[in-house]
């Protein structure tokens, strides 16, 4: 039985995601975001919430293939919601088994009769069955390596050879295929309310698949279900977060009665990992630039039952006006950053980012992490943070704050962060997608020396 509050999903899965992804495209909404919406605004059940997700995301992770593929078969101009149509009808044909040629190709004539009329059906399903017929050109007739990759996996060459120059052939081609993979569900146990295996067997209970990580201990994979409507999220034993980005309250070393700053807190999930290992005692700042973005930390903090977090409305540029110098034990800076990292979850960034933007990102990087080493207390610990993958970005940011800090020394890092294999490098980690099956993640460990 419907709540009076919910609306029956009674639309199509193809129409909806052609116009998630028209939106992307146009007006360069976030994929992730828009999709949730749909999901949350209708009773969607879980076959077509998954086909809407697929659709949606594979489409906008395949983009620059598909229009390789399709570029020989368009002749003049097309409008954009019919490129999106062809697109997200080529997906369906070439990437997905389980759905009939012919019914990715009926749909799409149908799609196209409603939004525009016979002449595009006409045209759309020309151009399908000529595909069907002939084929797709292999992408083995593009000479260049890197140009083939490009196209291979579907990320714009700038980032290619950016990513190449940095870390190789071999680690650049498995990130960027590890990319297109299907995100993997993480959940973080509240240590401060329950153990791993009392969640675990509540979830499998409740008929849901789970696995315990093998990096850090209180990480869980949900395999099936959707993990905001589980009971264990909902009573604030666990919370979502990507396995990646628990690694830096490990690091961090947080202590019960310090006085700890998150000086880029939302949306809450490093905080509240942060004030588990403080077990709710001392002082646990949690700030950022953004009210609104705030308001998520107090809620996340209320759900898992944290008093003690003091979220504060402020630049964390200008955290020194505040706060007196030397005054906190710990320091996390997760920066602002390209978010190179998150593709997974997020693919239209590949097509959104463009190589200028790095210029703008490292005096905001660097002037956090001046603010921050102000406020550092002697033998206070810091802890530098991004979501990307970018080596300008990660080592060379934290290069450019050692060179101006002599007596901020990077440390080694506890036990359970060694687990990853030959990732440790003085005191900083990259984390590439495909080490975890995760989001991609850098973190520096400083102290500042008596």
């Amino acid at each position: 039985m419907t709540k009076k509050s919910e609306k029956i999903w009674t639309g199509n899965v193809r129409d909806a995601a052609l116009t998630i992804l028209m939106a992307v495209e146009k007006q360069q909404a976030y994929s992730n975001l828009l999709l949730h919406q749909t999901i949350e605004k209708y009773t969607i059940d879980a076959k077509d919430r998954a086909l809407l997700t697929e659709l949606t995301y594979g489409t906008l992770q395949y983009k620059m293939t598909l229009d390789y593929y399709l570029q020989p078969f368009i002749k003049g101009k097309l409008d954009d919601w019919v490129k999106q149509l062809l697109r997200l009808s080529l997906y369906q044909i070439h990437y997905l088994s389980r759905i009939p040629d012919h019914a990715a190709v009926n749909e799409a004539v149908e799609i196209a009769k409603r939004r525009g009329h016979k002449g595009i059906a006409s045209a759309v399903n020309g151009i399908l069955r000529s595909i069907l017929r002939e084929g797709v050109r292999p992408t083995e007739n593009i000479n260049n390596r890197e140009e083939r990759l490009s196209i291979e996996t579907s990320h714009p060459l700038w980032m290619v050879k950016r990513f190449i120059s940095q870390y190789g052939f071999e680690t650049t081609e498995k990130m960027l295929r590890e990319n297109n993979e299907p995100p993997v569900t993480t959940l973080r146990v509240n240590l401060f309310k329950r153990t791993v295996d009392q969640v675990i067997h509540q979830m499998t209970q409740e008929g849901h698949v789970v696995a315990k990580s093998e990096i850090i201990p209180e990480c869980i994979y949900l395999i099936n279900g959707q993990a905001a409507r589980t009971t264990a999220y909902q009573e604030g034993f666990v919370t979502i977060q990507d396995e990646s980005s628990m690694i830096p309250a490990y690091v961090l070393q947080p202590e019960p009665g310090m006085t700890v700053l998150d000086m880029c807190s939302a949306p809450g999930g490093k905080t509240t990992h942060i004030a588990e290992k403080m077990k709710n005692t001392g002082k646990l700042v949690a700030m950022d630039i953004h009210q609104h973005k705030l308001k998520l930390v107090k809620e996340n903090a209320e759900r898992l039952g944290f008093s003690f977090i003091e979220t504060v409305e402020m630049d964390g540029r200008k955290a020194s006006e505040n706060y007196a110098e030397q005054s906190f034990d710990r320091i996390l800076v997760d920066a602002p950053c390209s978010g190179l990292g998150v593709m997974k979850r997020k693919p239209d960034i590949k097509y959104t980012k463009q190589e200028k933007d790095f210029a703008s990102l490292k005096p905001i990087q660097m002037n956090l992490l001046e603010e921050a080493y102000k406020l550092l207390k002697p033998d206070g610990l810091m802890v530098y943070s991004t979501c990307t993958v970018d080596l300008e970005e990660n080592e060379g940011t934290t290069q450019l704050f050692l060179d101006a800090h002599p007596d901020m020394k990077l440390q080694h890092f506890p036990d359970v962060i060694k687990r990853i294999k030959n990732q440790e490098k003085e005191g900083t980690l990259q984390i590439f997608p495909q080490d975890l099956r995760s989001d991609g993640f850098y973190v520096a460990l400083f102290q500042k020396q008596k």
